[in-house]
């Protein structure tokens, strides 16, 4: 008997199965995105605080950058700046030096993901490269706060590494890092979704 090809589909809570290889934005639900990304953990783990620090709360402050380094931004780009690892509801949270040696099938795999994602809360599957820029300015600048922060990084070998952002102070009084528990910090991540996504001017 030919072998069964491996599951490449998750069960979802919602009851959706999402099907890794070619997802459809029909099994997209914010409920799980924000179910998912509050228990995967940014550093994997290797942060200070009794909790991990989210990919949930990662976005969020993803969000506000690119509102603080772009004031008017229009709510469309700054939802998909709050969405823009929701992938990692599905695959979790890799860090960079897994991602580089993983290599192209991986990103390939992750924007498919992403794709159906925008697509599911009508944002377009490939986004603008200005914004995709932005996005990845914002998510530098987090990182330098989480580094410095939660995970316990000098600031000179976090400068080098994540490239602050000009224009954009980054220190404490400013962005303030408190990891939460899941549940609160999926409740944050929800609330800012739907803000944005009843606001879409």
């Amino acid at each position: 008997m030919a072998e069964a090809a491996p599951r490449a589909w998750q069960r979802m809570l919602s009851g959706r199965r999402l099907d890794l290889l070619d997802p459809s934005p029909l099994d997209v639900e914010i409920e799980d995105i924000a179910h998912g990304l509050s228990r995967v953990a940014r550093w994997n783990g290797q942060t200070e605080g009794d909790w991990a620090f989210s990919v949930a709360q990662h976005c969020l402050l993803v969000e506000e950058l690119a509102e603080r380094l772009a004031p008017g931004l229009p709510v469309p780009w700054r939802l998909a700046a709050l969405l823009h690892d929701a992938p990692e509801y599905v695959v979790g949270d890799l860090i960079s030096p897994f991602k580089a040696a993983v290599g192209l099938d991986y990103k390939a795999l992750e924007q498919r993901l992403f794709s159906a994602i925008l697509l599911r809360f009508s944002l377009p599957a490939r986004l603008p490269a200005t914004v995709v820029r932005l996005i990845k300015r914002c998510d530098h600048a987090a990182a330098y706060l989480e580094a410095t922060q939660l995970a316990g990084f000098g600031e000179q070998e976090a400068r080098r590494l994540f490239k602050r952002p000009r224009g954009l102070s980054l220190d404490r009084t400013q962005f303030p890092l408190q990891p939460l528990p899941p549940g609160e910090a999926k409740a944050a991540y929800l609330a800012r979704f739907e803000t944005l996504n009843q606001n879409p001017a």
